[in-house]
């Protein structure tokens, strides 16, 4: 039995190794040189161990299902499967002269452009409103936080009860005598992609309200109160101190919320049927994807990828002018 430190191969402490054992120590996984403690007992392999199932799952449902969308784009796979031919660059060919496509990329571009500037905004004034503790705020939290918790359909088909023609709004304003015919908000084209728009604000105020009152908590109520023995009023409080406060904020919601309008697909169906508004004109991109590549009879997959791609980069476009921007803002 050998006891370390004692011995032929025991090194004394500062010692420099021999030449084969440094080589050894490069190539073979294992502690860094002169590590102690826990280090001299862990295992190489062990970090992997610990980040094995999150790394599985992302490329799982990342890597593989994006690797596989690029290729299909370049075939005319079938949804169901089958025989798929090379086809090259035919389907991005196709999309560039499809008025399908480019409908549809204006829907989405209209949908982000109007959304995400309310929705950065919006939210926070919520924010502003609620932050202070008065009596029976937690209730008036709660409410304003309650549509994140329901499901889109289930607020997708209340919406539909409140915009019908013979719905809760046209009837109230039928009463109020403030118009004679309802007003078609689910078979007019404009006002269906409006009403989504309205659907998509007050679903996420209550999100995103969170979002800045937690950062609200940080910026200094010195500020406030010398700019307010100052003669600072609200509203340039508002404009001068929190906005500047929480821009970082500001600048994820914003992002969060281009993606996600860039993306949006249930407001639509559910206030334009399954047609997407009359004649489809309400689609956007990712309904045009579910009509032009996952239809079993008549639907392509190739091209149908082709699209998701496009998708892609103009989601990746989006986030890339927001990083931009928040490293702008930071210098």
């Amino acid at each position: 039995m050998s006891v370390p430190g004692v011995g032929r191969a025991a090194s004394a402490p500062g010692a420099v190794p021999s030449r084969p054992r440094r080589i050894a120590r490069s190539l073979l996984p294992g502690p860094a040189p002169g590590a102690n403690g826990a280090a001299l007992y862990r295992r190489w392999w062990l970090p992997w161990l610990w980040t094995a199932p999150a790394v599985g799952c992302a490329v799982v449902f990342g890597v593989f299902p994006f690797l596989n969308t690029l290729l299909l784009s370049f075939t005319n796979a079938r949804p169901l499967g089958g025989a798929a031919g090379f086809v090259g660059l035919d389907n991005y060919t196709r999309m560039l002269h499809d008025p399908d496509f480019w409908l549809a990329t204006r829907n989405s571009l209209l949908y982000a452009l109007i959304v995400v500037p309310l929705m950065v905004l919006l939210p926070l004034m919520l924010a502003v409103l609620v932050e202070k503790n008065l009596p029976g705020i937690g209730f008036f939290r709660s409410a304003f936080y309650t549509p994140v918790l329901a499901s889109s359909v289930v607020v997708g088909l209340s919406w539909q009860w409140l915009l019908a023609d013979d719905g809760l709004v046209n009837t109230w304003l039928r009463q109020a005598h403030l118009i004679r015919s309802a007003i078609p908000f689910l078979s007019d084209s404009w006002l269906i992609l409006f009403s989504a728009m309205g659907l998509t604000l007050w679903k996420g105020l209550g999100w995103y309200m969170v979002f800045y009152l937690a950062a609200l908590g940080n910026v200094p109520r010195e500020l406030h109160e010398a700019a307010s023995m100052d003669g600072a009023g609200a509203v340039r409080r508002f404009w001068h101190i929190t906005m500047p406060g929480v821009r970082q904020a500001m600048m994820l919601v914003g992002t969060l919320t281009g993606i996600g309008s860039l993306r949006v697909f249930t407001e639509i169906y559910m206030l334009g049927s399954s047609t997407g508004g009359p004649g489809g004109a309400d689609r956007t991109l990712p309904f045009y994807i579910r009509d032009v590549g996952l239809d079993p009879i008549t639907g392509n997959a190739g091209y149908g990828s082709a699209v998701s791609v496009a998708l892609f980069l103009l989601t990746l476009g989006l986030t890339l002018l927001a990083q931009r921007l928040t490293k702008e803002d930071q210098a």
